[in-house]
């Protein structure tokens, strides 16, 4: 049965929890993830770092990763993977069986390397953003970015699943499943937002922080509604049905 579904973006830093947690599947594209594995892998340093854009320290760091990677082994559930803003608020360390029957059936994170997880799923460190630029060869095909890698695949497998689609990722992310998915399905997106001079400004720190939190607040309610999710109001955030509109709420911080 096709149920609500709710998108996230993944986080940079990450961090390998084997032991205290069971996966419950490997990655939908696996096969994939592992071509770019073997893409990475066969990339010098620098190559890689131009991909990366990071620091030398930090190419050193997943450029060994990627060296010694297996995505079969030594696995980490991605929900606990994670470790930004958004999900240090989320706090599923601390979910409730519940909880985790919750985000296990309605929460998918969007990844450049995986394309997209379940919580679940077994997940490696990696570093590779949906927006990263470079020469991907994969199957004899170069592509110029990973949206062109991805294509239609991670959309296809929310249609698959989905109701309707709750957007609490980035627009990096979202919009590698927003074009196939609007029109199609309904989709809403939320916006974490303060009014300065008339205008709606909303700063990346403190939406992570209010998307995590929702998620959370979702999966301890139960939420699957639309008309639910106007009754959230943490970290100072409201619904404001004014600068609302059928595909987007907004959430106000009071002052």
């Amino acid at each position: 049965m096709k149920t609500m579904k709710i998108i996230l973006s993944p986080a940079k830093k990450m961090r390998e929890e084997t032991d205290c947690m069971p996966v419950k599947a490997l990655p939908r594209f696996l096969d994939k993830a592992e071509k770019l594995m073997h893409f990475m892998k066969s990339l010098s340093l620098e190559d890689a770092r131009q991909i990366w854009k990071c620091s030398e320290k930090l190419a050193i760091l997943n450029y060994e990763r990627f060296a010694r990677m297996d995505l079969q082994r030594g696995l980490t559930p991605a929900l606990l993977s994670y470790e930004g803003i958004q999900y240090q608020y989320m706090a599923p360390n601390v979910f409730s069986e519940r909880q985790w029957e919750y985000v296990e059936e309605h929460l998918r994170i969007l990844s450049g390397f995986y394309g997209i997880l379940s919580p679940l799923d077994g997940v490696v460190p990696y570093r590779l953003e949906m927006q990263a630029k470079g020469n991907f060869f994969l199957d004899g095909e170069a592509c110029k970015d990973l949206y062109e890698v991805w294509k239609e695949e991670p959309a296809e497998a929310l249609l698959s699943e989905a109701s309707w689609v709750l957007n609490l990722a980035s627009r990096e992310y979202a919009k590698a499943v927003e074009p196939y998915l609007k029109r199609k399905i309904p989709y809403i997106t939320c916006i974490f937002g303060e009014e300065h001079n008339g205008k709606i400004i909303q700063k990346g720190t403190k939406a992570k922080m209010a998307r995590g939190e929702m998620v959370r607040w979702l999966s301890k309610m139960g939420g699957k509604e639309p008309e639910e999710l106007k009754g959230f109001s943490s970290l100072g955030y409201r619904f404001c049905e004014k600068g609302s509109t059928e595909d987007t709420y907004l959430y106000l911080e009071e002052k």
